[in-house]
């Protein structure tokens, strides 16, 4: 029934974040037309939390070693906008993207569900 996830990052500078994701996150794409970039994402997983009020989505990046991750990023010149806490369900930072927004990144504590 669901073959995949499609998630959307709207940004003012458009251009410079998909080069962005291009070039230093090196994610594979193909053009979807018209310079359309349309990202392939590693393995992804959903999670349903409670809220109070209206619900939200959000979207993080994950990785197995967040301070490698991070160290690697700074040497590609890519700031951290937030530095490592400890959430106790995983290790969160944030990088900033070129357009000045924030994108969540974190280092999991859970069992990966592609592993199970």
């Amino acid at each position: 029934m669901i073959t995949g996830m499609h998630a959307i990052v709207f940004s003012p500078d458009a251009a410079r974040v998909r080069e962005f994701f291009a070039d230093v996150l090196n994610l594979r794409s193909v053009d979807a037309g018209g310079g359309w970039l349309i990202f392939a994402l590693p393995p992804a997983e959903l999670a349903v939390h409670p809220a109070d009020g209206g619900g939200r989505h959000e979207l993080y990046l994950m990785c197995d070693d967040i301070q490698a991750t991070l160290a690697e990023l700074r040497a590609k010149g890519v700031e951290v906008a937030r530095d490592v806490i400890d959430q106790g369900w995983g290790l969160l930072a944030a990088i900033r993207l070129p357009d000045g927004g924030e994108f969540p990144i974190y280092q999991p504590r859970h069992p990966a569900p592609w592993q199970t």
